[in-house]
């Protein structure tokens, strides 16, 4: 930044301390980016209890079908579960509506809504966003379309059904299903409003980083979390507005008419109107969101995840410039590999292939990203805190995950386990586990800067132990199911003797997952609780050298009371030989004849 804009920011930040905050501009509309974080943080975990939720019902259905329980009555109502027992339209609905939530609105606004605000004006020296009037615009968006999803779980011909991924005629015939009725409509109308927040989320994101750096801050000197917030960032500016186009034409052939999606259609006898439009279509636009959507809501917990093994292996990270070059390419390539999702379209083989040489060749970065990882921790002096086992348990589901992926992205094998229990177990460990990891390393992490208390450690301990079994004893034994065949999205497999004897399997996958789910109690206790009642933490807990770390504990809107903090090394000197101390904050500047480490 150049000396005239520092000091119009200092100007900036002076007035803002003329009007005392209400409770109103401080808590609810608030253009702090920390407090904005805390709203995203707070929200996304209010949806994770919801999408959790709805899982631990259709894990029952699975593993005990046609048997009836009170909580299903409970819950649903007798409508959607008439005497206990859940019929199929709502296993489906719920299947849908928990992959919904779980990917758009726990996920990317958990990681990149939370903690791509707390962290980017903190780390890279700014006093806030770029424009905190779009953040908080940003957040309530966010918001309503959390709202406009939950609506739709009550309308009365039920919410939507056609899977998360929607695709027509399923999701396009208001008379299909019931659950293609308003429950769709509503879902759609959600999607728009959180597409729109995304985009001015990452607008923001792009922008502070580029323009709001302090003195000193290059960007080799940007903490790997930045970069992965910034690429991100564009990976959303990039693929988002595509499924915003497909929402809308998919709006418009549900109650206009059109037909982008649809082409010659019978329903119950009738012969529809709709000539000329292809599903294929809308799979191919959804899919160009949603196959950088992983990468969306999983380079941010790598980001995370690269901070906290460097700060706590006490060592510099290994290898900061491939790291940068393979968050890069893991962007690039996210955007080309859409296809590996429909190799049993009906798509042209050679198409099939290219699809999947660039699916492959993803594995390159990604194999960078977890040696690194490895590498850094390897002789390094390990402080095993909660946010540290988070971390490796992410470098282990991101490997275990990722090989399965050699096998769905070649056309060849996938298409004799597509559709089947082994894609909900690759895409759970490597996006949902992973990147859940990474949320909670985040918040372990990062708890004391945004709330001025420490969680209990402890309770870290039990949450991240009974997590990371119930984790993989959830989804090991879904690759085996997988491969005998057994299809995803049946709401039971009773009606096929073939599959009686996997029935065993599901009961297990079913208890580990109601153990999993019940012991994230512990977090929600630790969480909650400690925000109040919390040891007080010190200014630097984790001995860690970047810039947020040198902001005063007390929240104030602008960060640093007076000259924002100039830059003189980069992040990572942790050890470093001729000084007292085992790490060096950002900000210390540089001894006559220090080396520079070259990343």
């Amino acid at each position: 930044m150049s000396a005239e804009a520092h000091n119009h920011d200092h100007g900036h930040d002076a007035h803002e301390h003329h009007h005392k905050d209400t409770f109103i501009t401080k808590y609810i509309f608030s253009i702090d980016h920390k407090m904005i974080s805390k709203q995203y943080l707070i929200t996304g975990i209010i949806m994770g209890v919801i999408g959790v939720g709805m899982s631990m019902l259709f894990r029952m259905q699975l593993a005990w079908p046609e048997e009836s329980f009170k909580i299903f009555s409970f819950f649903l109502g007798e409508r959607m579960a008439p005497g206990g027992v859940m019929n199929n339209e709502t296993y489906l609905a719920l299947v849908t509506i928990h992959g919904t939530i779980m990917v758009f609105f726990v996920l990317t606004a958990g990681l990149s809504g939370t903690f791509s605000n707390l962290l980017i004006p903190l780390q890279i020296g700014a006093r806030d966003m770029a424009s905190g009037f779009l953040n908080m615009v940003s957040y309530w968006l966010f918001f309503l379309s959390s709202v406009v999803m939950v609506i739709s779980l009550f309308v009365e011909s039920g919410p939507a059904s056609a899977g998360w991924t929607i695709y027509p005629p399923l999701s396009a015939l208001p008379q299909a299903i019931s659950g293609s009725g308003t429950g769709m409509t509503l879902w759609l109308v959600s999607m728009a409003i959180f597409i729109a927040s995304s985009l001015l989320g990452s607008l923001n994101y792009i922008v502070t980083v580029i323009n709001l750096r302090t003195k000193g801050m290059s960007m080799t000197r940007l903490p790997l979390t930045i970069w992965a917030f910034f690429i991100t960032a564009i990976i959303g500016v990039i693929s988002f507005p595509v499924l915003l186009s497909a929402a809308l034409m998919l709006i418009m052939d549900r109650s206009f008419g059109t037909s982008f999606f649809l082409s010659d259609i019978y329903i119950a006898g009738e012969v529809l109107h709709y000539q000329g439009g292809s599903p294929v279509l809308f799979e191919h636009l959804f899919w160009f969101l949603g196959h950088p959507e992983v990468y969306i809501v999983l380079l941010p917990a790598l980001g995370i995840t690269s901070e906290i093994i460097a700060t706590n292996s006490r060592k510099p990270i290994f290898g900061y410039r491939a790291m940068i070059m393979s968050i890069i390419a893991i962007a690039f390539l996210s955007t080309i590999v859409w296809g590996h999702h429909m190799f049993i379209s009906g798509m042209n083989p050679f198409l099939g292939s290219v699809f999947t040489f660039t699916t492959l060749l993803i594995a390159i970065p990604s194999a960078v990203k977890a040696f690194n990882y490895i590498t850094t921790l390897w002789k390094g002096n390990l402080q095993l805190n909660p946010a540290m086992l988070f971390s490796i348990g992410l470098v282990s589901t991101f490997i275990t995950g990722g090989l399965t992926g050699l096998i769905l992205g070649d056309s060849t094998l996938d298409i004799n386990v597509h559709d089947t229990y082994f894609v909900v177990a690759h895409f759970h460990l490597v996006m949902g586990i992973s990147a859940l990891y990474g949320m909670f390393a985040g918040i372990y992490h990062w708890f004391p800067r945004m709330f001025g208390r420490m969680l209990n450690k402890n309770l870290g301990y039990v949450h991240f132990w009974v997590t990371a079994v119930c984790a993989y004893g959830v989804f090991f034994p879904m690759h085996f199911i997988g491969m005998a065949g057994l299809p995803r999205r049946y709401y039971t497999n009773t009606n096929f003797p073939l599959f009686d004897e996997l029935q065993n399997v599901n009961v297990i996958i079913t208890t580990f997952a109601l153990v999993g789910g019940a012991f994230q109690l512990v977090f929600l206790y630790n969480f909650f609780s400690s925000i109040f009642y919390g040891k007080r933490t010190v200014q630097n807990p984790w001995k860690s050298n970047t810039l947020e770390w040198t902001a005063p504990i007390e929240h104030i809107h602008g960060n640093w009371p007076g000259e924002i903090p100039e830059v003189h090394r980069w992040p990572y000197d942790y050890s470093k030989p001729g000084h007292d101390e085992d790490f060096v904050p950002q900000n210390v500047p540089m001894k006559e004849g220090e080396e520079v480490l070259h990343h």
